[in-house]
This record gives structure tokens, C-alpha cells and sequence, in this order.
């Protein structure tokens, strides 16, 4: 796997599928169009791409549904306990707002849970990357005997060709296939619903041209994150989800997140001491509602995490003003998806 140092601009865009639904929430002040702040959002567009200019990408209603039905399922759980919606909770931005998941048997897991909302657009999964999308990702949770605990592929199968809707959803689905209920069906289904899980915020609506769409301070929040080079990692379609970066570029991460356990990250994967402390750069998106933050969530106060990062990753000791406004700013991603996603 490649890590990158450094990315001056656009990094990589996924192409995706429909955009459900717009944040319709306004700023609380509106502020009228200068030349310099459309000089503003012209250099936004060149580190950051709104979800509504991705091209869409065709899935059968049918192939939601199934994947729907299988992401609220706690029959995916060997003993019932938990579905995928469990950990990355739809009623909360994705989420279960917790710092570590419990899983089928009440164990907690090792990393904390990110949300699902726009992880289709990510370049890879989980904060290893060992998963290339959420397709190949929905595989791990329900194999890993600290998640799901299913015992292997074919528990599962058999479990769920004993369910008769099943039995018609997926022949639906896959009417080419002999025996359609497969673990690789059943985790590309699951994909599907992921990909209709890509809400459209305010920070959207301005880099399509409504320059009334963030207020001033918003704008001033904009400006401080690219000024100080925050957009080095966080930037493209989702504001992160594109690269490994150490986390600790300029001092031991723990130090600062007062961390219980220290992870070694890629390390664990790959053997190799150069990639001690690298985790997938998280994505920014809704990151208001995602608290709390980092792999092993040590830490609830976004503004706090504005001030570690600069810290650990930039060497700056940003102002208060500047740590305000880029939490004001990062509000603007905010966005929830359609209602009739959240329940069956």
C-alpha cells in the first residue's frame, strides 16, 4: 500500500452512485458575494468536489432493498445480539457515538467505529485499509469473533437459505445464479444500501456556486483550514478517506489524546517500522455528529481535536479564534440522509 506525504490538490474521486438527500439547514447569517469571497470558494474547488457533481452510479431498487434488509438484520450475528446498524447507527450520522463498539458477545472492539455515511467514496476501508471497498469491507465485521461472530461463510448461508423472504429477495437479485444466497452476495448487497448513503451538506450547496450558502465566519473557517494546510490530508470528495498518514508527525500522538493503548496502526498489518502510528486520514464529513474522535475515540471535543492535530501533524499552535472558526466550518459538512433509510 502507497502512503502519501503530501497532496497539494483534488486527490482521488470514487465514482459513486445518487446523492439522497440535501442538508437543508441555513447559516445563521447571510452575507452577500464579494469578488474576494468567490476568490474563496475558486480555490476551494480546487482542494475540495461537491458529492453532487459524482457521476451516478445505477443499482436496482431491488439490491438496496435486500441490502437494507440485511443491514438491520441481527440474524448476521451468531447469537443475535447485534446487525451492522448496531456500530454505524443511521438514526445517528452512522455512528453509535461510542469510543469502542460492543459486539455479539459484548466484547468491545479494538478501533472505534466511523461512520458509514459516505464510506463508499473512500479509496479504502476500516483504519487499516486493509478492505478496498464497502462491499469487501461488510465481509470483516461479520466474520471477526469480537463483531459478528459468525464462525465462517457458510454458517451464515446456511442460516439465512432457511429464511423463505430471503429465499425470494436474492433469486430476485441475482436471478442468473444457481444458489444465490452467498456470503459474497450477501456482503454486496449490503454494499448497495451503503452507496445510497451519500447526503449533499450546505458546504455542497457553496462549492456549487451559492456563495450565500455559508456565513462569514463559516468562510473564515474555510480559509484558516487551507491556509493551514489542512487540505494536505483532508481534502477531495469526503475531506480525507484518501490516504495513510502517520498520525504523530510532530510528537507521540498518545501524549497528546492521553490515549490507553498505544496503536501501531498499518504496523500491525504489514511488519514494517516505517509504518508505525499510519491510519487511513479520516473524512471529515458530518464530523459534528461522529464524536468521539480518532481510531480509538480518546476524544470527545472536536475543538480539542482542531488543536491536536495542528499539533501533532502541522507543529502550529493555533489561535482561538482559528480553532472556532474551523469547527464553525466543519459544522457545514454536516447532512443526514433520507428517513426512509433509517428503518425498515
Amino acid at each position: 500500500m502507497k502512503r502519501s506525504l503530501l497532496i497539494i490538490s483534488g486527490l482521488l474521486l470514487v465514482a459513486c452512485n445518487n446523492i439522497t438527500k440535501k442538508n437543508t439547514s441555513q447559516p445563521d447569517e447571510q452575507v452577500v458575494g464579494t469578488e474576494e469571497k468567490s476568490e474563496l470558494r475558486t480555490k476551494a474547488e480546487t482542494f475540495f468536489k461537491s458529492v453532487s457533481a459524482l457521476p451516478t452510479e445505477e443499482i436496482s431498487e431491488q439490491k438496496v432493498a435486500l441490502g437494507k434488509k440485511l443491514y438491520f438484520d441481527t440474524r448476521l450475528s451468531k447469537e443475535g445480539n447485534i446487525s451492522c446498524n448496531s456500530c454505524h447507527n443511521l438514526e445517528t450520522f452512522g455512528v453509535d457515538n461510542l469510543s469502542l463498539s460492543p459486539g455479539d458477545t459484548k466484547e468491545l472492539g479494538g478501533r472505534n467505529s466511523p461512520t458509514v455515511f459516505h464510506s463508499s467514496l473512500h479509496a479504502m476501508q476500516f483504519w487499516d485499509g486493509r478492505a478496498k471497498d464497502v462491499e469487501e469491507q461488510a465481509e470483516g465485521p461479520i466474520l471477526n469473533p469480537v463483531e459478528h461472530n459468525i464462525p465462517n461463510a457458510e454458517f451464515l448461508e446456511k442460516r439465512l437459505r432457511q429464511v423463505a423472504d430471503y429465499q425470494i429477495l436474492f433469486k430476485e437479485v441475482y436471478p442468473d445464479q444457481k444458489e444465490p444466497i452467498t456470503f459474497k452476495n450477501i456482503a454486496n448487497a449490503i454494499g448497495a444500501f451503503e452507496r445510497k448513503l451519500n447526503p449533499a451538506s450546505r458546504f455542497d450547496d457553496y462549492l456549487d456556486g451559492n456563495e450565500n450558502a455559508l456565513n462569514q465566519q463559516e468562510k473564515d473557517g474555510l480559509k484558516a483550514f487551507i491556509d493551514n494546510a489542512c487540505i494536505t490530508c483532508h481534502s477531495g470528495v469526503t475531506l480525507g478517506g484518501q490516504m495513510f498518514q502517520k498520525f504523530g508527525l510532530f510528537g507521540n500522538y498518545w501524549e497528546y489524546t492521553k490515549s490507553e493503548k498505544i496503536d501501531n496502526g498499518l504496523f500491525d498489518i504489514t511488519n514494517k517500522e516505517s509504518d508505525k502510528y499510519f491510519f487511513k486520514v479520516p473524512a471529515l464529513r458530518n464530523v459534528e455528529k461522529t464524536a468521539p474522535y480518532f481510531h480509538d475515540g480518546s476524544v470527545s471535543d472536536l475543538a480539542e481535536v482542531v488543536q491536536i492535530m495542528a499539533k501533532t501533524q502541522l507543529n502550529k499552535e493555533l489561535t482561538e479564534k482559528e480553532v472556532q472558526d474551523v469547527v464553525t466550518f466543519l459544522k457545514t459538512l454536516t447532512s443526514d440522509i433520507d428517513e426512509h433509510y433509517k428503518k425498515l
